[in-house]
């Protein structure tokens, strides 16, 4: 029951710091803010369906380093105004707010009459030592390949803030 109850609880926080991220348009760093409220939301779901490694790194590298480079972007780049206009259009943000609660009902409902049961899961699926043999035997080469991405991001950001104080 009380796990029903924290279910409930952390997908609440989880929509309404996505709503709030989405509301946002003014004040960008607030819209960090809901985001990692949304993370953290999340993490702590997936600490409920026991895979706390998940929920860790969601922590880690969503929650920390992920926000870490969108707040260091938005510092960077110093957006002063709101480019999208929202403000002068009331009835747009008002038909889009209709319409995502339409497409959401019904893709819900779409989900809901196509769901099969779930599959047998072995007991050590999913555990860190499954984890960390397929990443390091199986998927090595996209593991590394995504390192040098994030290299090549950082060194990106580097010389775009080193161009900015000359």
């Amino acid at each position: 029951m009380t796990e029903l109850v924290l279910f409930w609880l952390f997908a609440v926080v989880a929509v309404a710091g996505g709503i709030g991220m989405l509301l946002n348009l003014r004040n960008t760093v607030a819209s960090a803010l809901c985001l990692v409220l949304t993370m953290l939301a999340l993490a702590c779901l997936f600490v409920l369906l026991l895979a706390q490694f998940v929920g860790v790194i969601q922590v880690m590298v969503y929650a920390g380093a992920i926000i870490v480079l969108f707040l260091f972007v938005i510092m960077l780049l110093n957006m002063e105004r709101d480019t999208l206009g929202a403000e002068t259009y009331p009835v747009v943000k008002v038909l889009a707010a209709i319409f995502t609660v339409a497409v959401g009902i019904k893709l819900a409902t779409v989900v809901a009459t196509l769901r099969t049961p779930w599959a047998e899961v072995d007991e050590a699926f999913g555990t860190t030592r499954e984890f960390g043999q397929a990443l390091f035997t199986d998927y090595v080469l996209p593991f590394e390949l995504a390192s040098i991405l994030l290299i090549a991001g950082i060194v990106g950001a580097i010389v775009l803030a080193k161009q900015r104080l000359e």
